[in-house]
Order: C-alpha cells, then structure tokens, then sequence
C-alpha cells in the first residue's frame, strides 16, 4: 500500500489544489486523537463556510422554492451522511492522522470522523487561500449531486423520512402521542408528542389543524433534532 504521503497528493491532485501553507493541511487532517495539532477549529469553519456555498447554490437553482424546502434540500446536501461520502470519493480516510486507538477501532472508515475531516479541509482551503477559491472546491466538489437534486428530493413526509432515517440506523421506530386537542369541533387544535430513543431519549412537540399535520410537524423537528446531534458528534 502506497505511503500516507502520496496517498495526500493523490489526495491534493483530486482536489486540483495546492497548499502554501501545507501546516494546515497536515492540521485539517489530523484527528484530535492524535499529537498535535488537531482539526476541530478547521472543522467549524468549513462547515459554516460549505453551509453558505450550499444555500446560495441552491437559492440560484430553485427561484421559486420557498425557505422550508431550500433548507431541506440543503440538509441532504450538508448532513454527515453525504459529507463522509465525499471523503470516501477522496479516498480521504485514508490519509488522516489517528491516534492509535482509533487506529485500532477502524476510525479510517467512520462516518463521523470522515466528515469532520472533510469539513476541516475546506477550512484549510479557506484560510490558506480565500473564499472563491473554496467555493470554486465546494461546487466542483458537490457539481453531480446539485445537478442531480429536484423538487423531488424533498417530496417525503417527514414522518416517513424520520422512520427511514431509524430504520437505517436500525433503531427502534418513533412513537407519537395525543397530549391535547383544544377548540371547537369545527376548529380544533391538535398538540402530539413525538418520542425517540436514539443515543438517549429524545421529545419534540407539534400542533396543528388534524393529529396529521401535528405528527408531521413534530417528527420534521425530531428529524432535525437528530442530523443536527449526529453532525455534532
């Protein structure tokens, strides 16, 4: 197998950058498991950075979409899901730093990690150059997949796209509860309780117009509830 440091410039020549500064390059891709200095504070950057290259790539793609479905249709774009699946396309786990017992456990390979070094990259790239030439990497880097994306990508209830989301993950499926119906018979209001145990109990709550709309509304800020604690972590 070829050694770590080519495996980085096959890795650069994928991107079709060069570094000035190859310090943070090598800091983009050391894990906080490993000696020295690590990528969290790159990682934050390059999220808040690829979160405003996605939204604008869109906003100029759907004209006439509004806000809840541009968000989530970049959610699909920016969830760890997606971000480690173009480290893989890089081949990016391979070049990381680990400590030895991520090492061990196959860290390489893990979703989390790839994504939080992917995100570091495109801080790295920001820092060491400027925002166009990031952006310039961010499209050219996700061009098939906004190509690709329709009003269709968001089409899903989100109640069907929280029980896939479980089932995925091979979690227990959501439970929803009646807490409360308010109003006359021709006006009522619905509240539900949408519960999850996913990595610790989890509870959002929904109202609207029939238990239907109340249940969506509730498991659209479940789902959100467990991208936005998955990418964290």
């Amino acid at each position: 197998m070829p050694n770590k440091k080519s495996l980085q410039e096959r890795l650069l020549k994928r991107l079709d950058y060069q570094f000035s500064n190859p310090k943070l390059f090598k800091q983009a891709l050391t894990h906080r498991s490993a000696s020295g200095a690590h990528n969290e504070r790159l990682e934050f950057l390059g999220d808040a950075i690829l979160g405003m290259v996605i939204a604008e790539a869109l906003f100029s793609k759907f004209p006439k979409v509004d806000e809840g479905k541009l968000s989530r249709l970049r959610s699909s774009l920016v969830r760890g899901k997606t971000l480690s699946e173009l480290a893989q396309e890089l081949a990016l786990g391979d070049c990381l730093y680990l400590g030895e017992g991520e090492l061990k456990t196959g860290g390489y390979r893990r979703g989390s990690i790839l994504a939080d070094a992917f995100e570091a990259l495109l801080g790295a790239v920001y820092l060491d150059s400027d925002f166009l030439a990031t952006k310039t990497l961010i499209l050219e880097l996700y061009k098939s997949r906004i190509d690709a994306m329709s009003l269709d990508t968001v089409v899903k209830d989100p109640k069907t796209r929280l029980q896939e989301w479980l089932q995925s993950r091979k979690a227990a499926l959501p439970e929803y509860e009646m807490d409360k119906v308010t109003g006359e018979a021709h006006q009522q209001k619905f509240f539900v309780s949408c519960r999850v145990d996913f990595q610790g109990e989890k509870i959002t709550k929904g109202k609207g117009s029939s238990r239907r709309n109340a249940e969506q509304q509730a498991a659209e800020k479940l789902l959100n509830l467990l991208l936005d604690t998955q990418k964290a972590s």
